[in-house]
């Protein structure tokens, strides 16, 4: 086994932290590959969800922790971004209004249902039908939780994805910022942009000065710690391919040369390699979210990795 694969087999149960009054954040450990966080928005009118899960197992075992905070319907379920982690649950949500990006419904539709997928030992994903976001928007859009605010704002331009959205609580100063942020755990831009996440960070989630910050993965946090120590992973990140780029190596051989330093105990570190291919792309000059082959670039995740990126525990 490569020293970067992931060895967590048996992650802990997930935890329900309430970051607000009526506001909760639902933490699977151990945040890794597809075992992403959610978020509950309890209102007199009814419940908020902040993405779905993975699994028809996982997503079930959230809407009982729902169920068990208020017996009120799911209205809406808002999804931060397209990535089945955080969508491939959505069809569980019977009668929510399933709001994300426009870009988001485009790219859930042109990847599919939950099914086997190469790259990954993959895990029990249940029945879990197609189910998109049906209402969408291009910039930003306000949920009224009887006098609390819930901002749903895009970030802009490419980032993680092409269509990430944070949900920002002006009055009690939290925010979902979903896979902007993975808090220790390495960063996934391959879908997005580095330089484009970095512009995100540095003009949007620092300046926020949110007190709470509720990641896509890993815990939660109430200082801009995890987000400049991010925003350095990134310009790690870049320094690395332009380097690389320079000398005429490819994005895994640049990575196989690499030495991790301080980020060297996040998880997932192969993620390293699909970054570099998509700062070689930034740099290029190509449009986020364009300009790189995906297959490709999990292939040589891994075969940095060393085998399948990890045995999945979602």
């Amino acid at each position: 086994m490569s020293a970067h694969t992931h060895d967590i087999t048996s992650p802990a149960p997930p935890t329900l932290q309430e970051v607000a009054d009526g506001v909760h954040a639902y933490i699977q450990p151990d945040g890794t590959w597809w075992i992403n966080n959610t978020g509950v928005l309890v209102g007199p009118q009814g419940i908020t969800a902040i993405d779905s899960c993975s699994t028809e197992r996982r997503t079930r075992a959230f809407l009982q922790t729902i169920r068990g905070l208020s017996p009120a319907p799911v209205r809406t379920l808002v999804n931060t971004h397209h990535h089945g982690d955080h969508t491939f649950g959505n069809a569980l949500f019977d009668g929510a209004t399933i709001v994300a990006h426009e870009r988001a419904r485009t790219e859930v539709i042109d990847f599919g249902p939950a099914r086997e997928l190469p790259y990954w030992d993959n895990p029990d994903w249940g029945s879990l039908p197609l189910e998109p976001p049906f209402l969408t928007f291009t910039d930003r859009v306000t949920l009224h939780l009887g006098e609390r605010r819930a901002e749903i704002v895009h970030v802009g331009g490419p980032a993680h994805t092409t269509n990430d959205v944070i949900v920002w609580l002006p009055e009690d100063s939290v925010v979902f910022a979903g896979d902007l942020v993975f808090h220790g755990g390495t960063p996934f831009l391959l879908m997005g942009s580095v330089t484009g996440a970095i512009d995100v960070l540095e003009k949007t989630l620092v300046p926020l000065g949110a007190r709470t910050v509720v990641p896509g993965h890993g815990p939660v946090f109430h200082d801009a710690a995890p987000l400049v120590d991010t925003v350095e992973y990134l310009r790690f990140v870049l320094d690395l391919a332009t380097a690389g780029r320079a000398a005429g190596l490819t994005p895994l051989a640049t990575a196989l040369d690499a030495d991790l330093g301080r980020f060297k105990d996040w998880h997932d570190a192969e993620r390293l390699v699909g970054n570099l291919h998509r700062a070689y792309a930034d740099l290029d000059g190509l449009p986020g979210g364009q300009g790189v082959d995906i297959y490709p670039a999990l292939a040589d995740m891994v075969t940095y990795n060393g085998g399948l990126p990890l045995s999945c525990s979602a």
